[in-house]
């Protein structure tokens, strides 16, 4: 005789809704107080749950803030732009498209990457671990964008693959927008026309 497992929708909901709770509360206090200044017994107050169940809704602050980052480590605006850039035919264009995907990807999850990340990075090895993996898919994205330059037969003579790379990584890259939007207060239009007509200049030549 088998026993049939029961799913309660309701208690699935309430588990959902404690989670998102944690998750939310944490983004709050991360972004007020910095990461280090934030312990699992305040967020576990601010989102009114008690301590163990932080841990296992979500888990340790590191899990925590690894939840945090997925949404901008899966941004849909990526596989967009990749997918518009591959079926683009003018090398202009695919320069442009990704500079407006970068900006989009960036503008959505301003408030975490360049309030958090950026400004004040954690240092626990699993946080960044996660990190560099985000930044190695960032390249592996750039990679394919040169690559789609390459096929066009659109770079300069003095630019290689791999400097081309370099090059996208330098001005569509996470430091120019924080420098120009982080720092220098310029709105994201300005920094995403900018940086498009100068990673132009700087990898076709025909512009």
């Amino acid at each position: 005789m088998s026993i049939r497992k029961y799913n309660s929708p309701r208690r699935t909901d309430s588990a959902a809704a404690t989670r998102g709770a944690i998750l939310s509360n944490a983004h709050t206090l991360f972004l007020a107080r910095g990461y280090a200044g934030v312990t699992i017994g305040e967020i576990a107050e601010a989102a009114r749950v008690a301590v163990p169940t932080v841990y296992t809704s979500v888990g340790n602050k590191p899990s925590i803030l690894t939840e945090l980052l997925k949404p901008a480590l899966t941004e849909p605006a990526i596989a967009d732009t990749l997918a518009a850039v591959e079926a683009a035919d003018d090398p202009r264009a695919v320069v442009e498209l990704t500079a407006e995907g970068t900006r989009l990807t960036h503008e959505r999850h301003w408030d975490l990457v360049y309030g958090l990340f950026y400004r004040n990075p954690p240092g626990e090895p699993a946080v960044k671990a996660v990190l560099d993996k985000g930044a190695d898919d960032y390249v592996q994205a750039l990679t394919r964008v040169a690559d789609r330059l390459v096929e066009l037969g659109a770079l300069r003579g003095d630019v290689s693959r791999e400097e081309a790379v370099d090059l996208l990584w330098f001005h569509l890259g996470p430091h120019a927008w924080m420098t120009l939007v982080g720092e220098r207060a310029w709105p994201f239009d300005r920094a995403q026309a900018w940086t498009a007509r100068s990673a132009c200049q700087a990898l076709l030549k025909d512009h």
